[in-house]
């Protein structure tokens, strides 16, 4: 089978996408080293834990140094910033979301280049977001890692013909990353609002799962009550 890697592996949307993919491919379960990440390769039968902090650049080369052919490499990982006017927001904090949201996923991207055209046909797809797209008040932080992981995927999608490139922009997903933002923003949480994680993963698996003779590029979610 095909071998696909999948970064924040362990929680939310990574577990979905993992489970999504399980029946066709091979899998490498990226995320920090935890019970959660362990108990989702146990699940899965047959997967491998790549327990690293995309952010430790060092301890991720070693991590991936023996990979020489992967299929599929799936950007989930990232994070969310404070969610601050520009005006607050400090150069620590533009640092550190733009280091794990856009910086962690070049290097990635990088390292297991060699990997993903050694495959044939390799597909690198960026779970990106509506802020992406579309930047609002006290989101421009996040907005920005996620607008600069689009120019990551458009650029290499421009430089590596031969392999394919997808963005996924998801709106708000259901996860327990959103009821935290929806706690900060003061709103009351519904879930009916938000897209489900099995439904976002759904789409990433049938990009994928594209026949070779056409290439997705940019896949567009929104919840049909937002």
């Amino acid at each position: 089978m095909p071998t696909a890697l999948i970064t924040g592996a362990s929680r939310g949307l990574g577990v979905q996408i993992a489970r999504a993919l399980n029946p066709t491919h091979d899998l490498l379960l990226g995320g920090r080293g935890s019970s959660e990440l362990d108990d989702l390769a146990t699940e899965l039968e047959g997967a491998v834990t790549l327990p690293v902090d995309l952010t430790d650049h060092e301890a991720v080369e070693a991590a991936v140094e023996s990979i020489d052919s992967l299929d599929v490499l799936v950007h989930n990982a990232g994070a969310m910033s404070s969610l601050e006017a520009v005006a607050d927001t400090p150069v620590d904090e533009w640092r550190y979301i733009l280091d794990v949201n856009l910086v962690a996923a070049a290097e990635l991207t990088r390292l297991l280049l060699p990997a993903l055209r050694a495959s044939g046909d390799g597909h690198v797809v960026f779970i990106n977001s509506g802020a992406g797209m579309r930047v609002n008040g006290r989101w421009t932080a996040y907005a920005a890692s996620k607008f600069g992981l689009r120019a990551l995927a458009d650029g290499l999608r421009a430089e590596e013909p031969s392999l394919r490139v997808t963005s996924i922009f998801p709106g708000r997903i259901d996860t327990d990353m959103q009821r935290d933002i929806v706690a900060r923003e003061g709103d009351q949480y519904d879930a009916a609002n938000f897209l489900t994680p099995e439904t976002v993963a759904a789409a990433v698996a049938q990009a994928i799962a594209t026949p070779a003779d056409a290439h997705p590029t940019d896949v567009v979610l929104r919840p049909t009550r937002r």
